[in-house]
This record gives C-alpha cells, sequence and structure tokens, in this order.
C-alpha cells in the first residue's frame, strides 16, 4: 500500500510535465521566490536601519515593497505546487483566503506604481509645494492606507461572496480560482479599474515629467547661450579692437539710420546725448590732470589691462563651469528619462498580456486560450514584483548608499574611518 501510495503521489507530482520539466520549473520558480523576498526585503531593512530615507516618496517605495515581499513569501510559494501538480490540495476555504490575498498584493502593487508616478510628477511640476511637504509623513501613510483599502475592495468583497449571491459554486473539488473567472462583464470592468486606468495614469504622469525635463532643458540652453553671447560683447567691449570694431559698427548704424530717413527729432536727441558725454569726459581729464597726471594715466591703463584681464579670466573660468553644469544637467535628464520610459515598458510588458488574455478568456470561455499562454502570462504579474525593487530603490542613490551599510558593513567601516583625520 505504502509503495501504491508513493507511486500515485510521484506519478501526480510528475502527471501534468515530464521528469526534466517539473525539476525545471520549480528551479525557476525557486529562483522567482528567492529573488522577490531577497530584493524586497533589502528595500524592508534599509528603511529600517537608515532613517535618513523615511522621507513621503521614500514611503510609498516602502508600501510598494511590502506587497512585493508578502507575494514572494506567500502567494508564490503555495502556487508552485498547484501549478506543478494540477491540483490545489490545501481545500476550499484556504483557497478562497489565498486567492483573497493574492489579488490584494497584485492590485495595491499596481496601484503603488500609480501613487510613486504621481509622486514623482508633483515633484517636478509642483516643486516649491512638493518640497514644503516632504516632512508631512500623516499624509503619506494616509496615501498608503488608501492604496490598500482600494486594493482589498475592487476584488475581495467579490472573491468572499459571489458564489452566495449567485446561490452556488463553479470551482470543482481539486482546483482554486475565483467564481468569477468566467465573467466577462465583471472581469472587464475589474480590468479597467486594475490595468487600463492605472497604466494610462502612469504613462500620462511619466510623460508629463519627461516634458517638462525637456523644456526646462531648453530653457537652460537658452539662458546659457546668452549668457555665453553676453560675457562675449562684454570682453569685446573691454578690448581695443573691439572698441574699432564697435565704432565701426555704430556709423554703419548712423549711415543705415539716415538711409532709411529716421525722424529728426531721435537724430538730434542722439547728437545732444553724445555731446553730452563728450563733455563729461573732457571734465573728468582736467580733474585728472596735474603734476602726475602722466604718472597717474599710464597707471590707470595698467590698472585697467589687469582688471580686464582679470574679468576675462573670471568670467571664462565662470563660462567652463556653467557649461559643465549645463552637460551635467543633459546627462542627468536623459538618465530619469530612460529610467521613466523602462518603468512603463516594463509595467505594461508583466501586466498587458496578463489583462487582455484573461478578457479573451472570459469571453470564450476558456475554449480559445491555451492554458500555458494564460500561466504564462499570469507569472509575468509575478515577475513585476522581483523587478520592482530594481527599477525603484535601486534607482535612487540613498537606497544604494542603505543597501553598502547592510550588505558590505566592514568597506563601510574603512570609508568612515579613512574619511576620519587622523588624531
Amino acid at each position: 500500500h505504502i509503495d501504491i501510495q508513493s507511486n500515485l503521489s510521484l506519478n501526480l507530482l510528475l502527471g501534468r510535465f515530464g521528469a526534466t520539466w517539473t525539476i525545471t520549473l520549480a528551479v525557476l520558480m525557486a529562483l522567482l521566490i528567492v529573488a522577490t523576498v531577497v530584493g524586497n526585503a533589502l528595500v524592508l531593512l534599509a528603511f529600517v536601519v537608515d532613517s535618513s530615507l523615511r522621507t513621503q516618496n521614500n514611503y510609498f517605495l516602502l508600501n510598494l515593497a511590502i506587497s512585493d515581499f508578502l507575494v514572494g513569501a506567500f502567494c508564490i510559494p503555495l502556487y508552485v505546487p498547484y501549478v506543478l501538480t494540477g491540483r490545489w490540495a490545501f481545500g476550499k476555504s484556504f483557497c478562497k483566503l489565498w486567492l483573497v490575498i493574492d489579488y490584494l498584493l497584485c492590485t495595491s502593487s499596481v496601484f503603488n506604481i500609480v501613487l510613486i508616478s504621481y509622486d514623482r510628477f508633483l515633484s517636478v511640476t509642483r516643486a516649491v509645494t512638493y518640497r514644503a511637504q516632504q516632512g508631512n509623513t500623516k499624509q503619506a501613510v494616509l496615501k498608503m492606507v488608501v492604496v490598500w483599502v482600494l486594493a482589498f475592495l475592487l476584488y475581495g468583497p467579490a472573491i468572499i461572496s459571489w458564489e452566495y449571491v449567485t446561490g452556488q459554486s463553479i470551482i470543482p473539488d481539486g482546483e482554486c480560482y475565483a467564481e468569477f473567472f468566467y465573467n466577462w462583464y465583471f472581469l472587464m470592468t475589474a480590468s479597467t479599474l486594475e490595468f487600463f486606468t492605472p497604466f494610462i495614469s502612469v504613462l500620462f504622469f511619466n510623460l508629463s515629467i519627461y516634458l517638462n525635463i525637456q523644456k526646462r532643458t531648453k530653457i537652460r540652453l537658452d539662458i546659457f547661450h546668452e549668457v555665453q553671447s553676453q560675457s562675449f560683447m562684454e570682453e569685446l567691449e573691454m578690448s581695443p579692437e573691439g572698441k574699432l570694431s564697435l565704432k565701426c559698427c555704430k556709423w554703419d548704424q548712423k549711415e543705415a539710420a539716415q538711409t532709411l530717413d529716421l525722424p529728426k527729432i531721435e537724430t538730434q536727441q542722439a547728437a545732444a546725448n553724445a555731446s553730452q558725454s563728450v563733455k563729461d569726459s573732457q571734465t573728468s581729464d582736467s580733474k585728472s590732470s596735474g603734476p602726475y597726471s602722466g604718472k597717474s594715466k599710464s597707471f590707470n591703463k595698467r590698472s585697467y589691462k589687469h582688471s580686464a584681464s582679470t574679468m576675462s579670466l573670471e568670467k571664462r573660468m565662470k563660462m567652463v563651469s556653467q557649461s559643465i553644469t549645463q552637460r551635467f544637467r543633459l546627462s542627468r535628464d536623459k538618465k530619469v528619462a530612460k529610467s521613466l520610459a523602462v518603468i512603463v515598458s516594463i509595467f505594461g510588458l508583466c501586466w498587458a498580456p496578463y489583462t487582455l488574455l484573461m478578457i479573451i478568456r472570459a469571453a470564450c470561455h476558456g475554449h480559445c486560450i491555451p492554458d500555458y499562454w494564460y500561466e504564462t502570462s499570469f507569472w509575468l504579474l509575478w515577475i513585476n514584483s522581483a523587478v520592482n525593487p530594481v527599477l525603484y530603490p535601486l534607482c535612487h542613490y540613498s537606497f544604494r548608499r542603505a543597501f553598502i551599510k547592510l550588505l558590505c558593513p566592514k568597506n563601510q567601516l574603512l570609508t568612515s574611518s579613512h574619511s576620519q583625520p587622523p588624531v
């Protein structure tokens, strides 16, 4: 009897796939569990250890890490034997609990991504107001709670009460899925709220951030070119060649004014201003004349040349520093734009196949979509939970520093000891 039972259990384990495929899939699923749990656990530990991370925008990253960590620690491990054997072995009550938690965590993960994108949108478009509210952690916690409540209300009540409302259960023994699995109208409504609306929102927020960055970059470039041309003109005015060229330019302007028949009043006013400036210069020259006038004139010339060269050097240094700053900002803005594009692309790639296949499967009652395609799209949702710690916290320097502190404490001690001056 023991041999028969062991053979039955072995056949049950290897009944859905062959031995090679079962082992391969089991290893891949185990790696996904480890990656999801470890990646999100690092985010949680970093938030606990490093108090400088406790800002409003990082609280939303914490909320995302909590939901993704529970996906890896609870949802995936219970689903692995079910997908390998094709049979749910934990009973109907636990199946319902697992479904509630799984739908809750996946939906809250999506809503948290929307919240993070919205928070970044505010930090770029309303920077002053956003900085003033950075210390308001109560508002951040309230938003986190709202995310969990909305995520539960979307699927939780339907999973719990569907069979009582309809008066019967359609789930056979040994299987575990929601009662509304083939209800097209409910799934279409829920998918709109769970994927389509969040995806459009994330796309809108990130596109707005990109356009805002592009606009600010263009303004910075225009200001930089304006300052550069202005400093060039000032330097040109200081040099003797520049004075000569400016005089020529003024003479050309005078000829142009005469050819264009400018009003006599304007020309008379310009002549009066010029004569007044000549008188002022003569007065200043007469004041400077005296026994030491020659020496003072030569000294003034030398000091003027020295000050002109000093000012020219300072302006060149300022232009170089502005150029470096401008290049740094441009490269940083390009990196931000690339990271935003990656975030939107991965979110759409992980969620779109499952949502579309789920709607099509419900419409044709499961007859037009092969099971392996649906299973693959289902696993993409959980892969998103493993990728999120790389996409969001690891892009922040503060989180990377906290991860180094957690993973390499010796390096942190060496760095701090080298940074201290010798006694």
